[in-house]
C-alpha cells in the first residue's frame, strides 16, 4: 500500500502534495462546520445557525475553485503517475465532495428556517438518529482522507446502506403521521426534504470513500457488493 509519509526524489513535489493536502483538509473542516451548525439549527429550532450555514456557503465555493486551480497546476508541473495521479484526482473529487455537503447543509438550514415558523412537529426527533450516522459518515471519510486508511473508506459503503434504510423508514413514518395530522402538512413536508439532505450527506462520505480506495489500491468499489 503506499505510504504518503515515503519521499519522493523532488522535494518540490512533496511540497506541493502535501500544501495540497492540507488546503483540502482545511475544506473539509469547514464542511463538517457547516453541517453540524445546519443539525444545531434543526435541532434547536434555531434561526441564527442557520443564518450562519447559508452565509458560509459561499467561502465554501471559493475554497472548490480554488483547490481545483491548485490541481491543475501541479498537473501541469508535475506530470505525476501511478500513486501520485491517483491522490492528486482525488483530491480534487474530494473537493467537488465537500462542497456539495456544504450544499445539502444549506438545504437543511433552508428548509429549517420554514419550519421554525410552523407549528413545532414531535415527529422531528425521528430524524437524529440519521444525523447521528451521517455525521459520523462524513467525520469518518475525512479521516479516511486525512489518514489515507483504505480500511476506513471501504467500511463508508455498507453504512451508507444503513443510513438510507434509516431515512426510508422515517420517511414511511413521516408520511403516515402527514395523513393524520393534515393541518400540519407543510412541517412533515419540510422533514421529509430534510431527511433527503441528510441521506444526500451519506451519499457523498460514500463516494469520498470510494474516492480514497481507488486512489489507494487502484480498485474500484463502485456498484460492487
Amino acid at each position: 500500500m503506499p505510504n504518503l509519509s515515503d519521499p519522493h526524489i523532488s522535494t518540490g513535489l512533496d511540497n506541493r502534495l502535501s500544501d495540497f493536502r492540507r488546503n483540502a483538509l482545511m475544506m473539509a473542516g469547514l464542511a463538517e462546520r457547516s453541517f453540524d451548525r445546519a443539525r444545531k439549527g434543526f435541532e434547536g429550532r434555531d434561526e441564527d445557525w442557520c443564518n450562519t450555514v447559508i452565509a458560509d456557503d459561499e467561502e465554501l465555493d471559493s475554497l472548490e475553485v480554488s483547490l481545483d486551480h491548485e490541481a491543475m497546476a501541479f498537473l501541469v508541473r508535475f506530470h505525476p503517475v501511478a500513486g501520485d495521479l491517483r491522490q492528486v484526482i482525488a483530491s480534487m473529487k474530494f473537493g467537488g465532495n465537500l462542497e456539495r455537503v456544504a450544499d445539502q447543509a444549506v438545504n437543511i438550514a433552508r428548509r429549517t428556517r420554514k419550519l421554525i415558523t410552523r407549528e413545532p412537529v414531535a415527529a422531528a426527533a425521528r430524524l437524529l438518529p440519521a444525523f447521528d450516522m451521517a455525521q459520523a459518515m462524513l467525520r469518518d471519510a475525512v479521516a479516511a482522507y486525512s489518514d489515507w486508511d483504505a480500511e476506513l473508506a471501504r467500511s463508508l459503503k455498507e453504512r451508507d446502506r444503513g443510513l438510507d434504510r434509516l431515512v426510508r423508514l422515517a420517511g414511511e413514518e413521516l408520511t403516515s403521521l402527514m395523513a393524520e395530522d393534515t393541518p400540519n402538512i407543510p412541517g412533515y413536508l419540510d422533514l421529509v426534504f430534510i431527511g433527503r439532505a441528510v441521506e444526500r450527506i451519506g451519499d457523498l462520505a460514500k463516494s469520498i470513500g470510494e474516492d480514497i480506495f481507488f486512489a489507494i489500491l487502484a480498485e474500484d468499489l463502485r456498484h460492487t457488493g
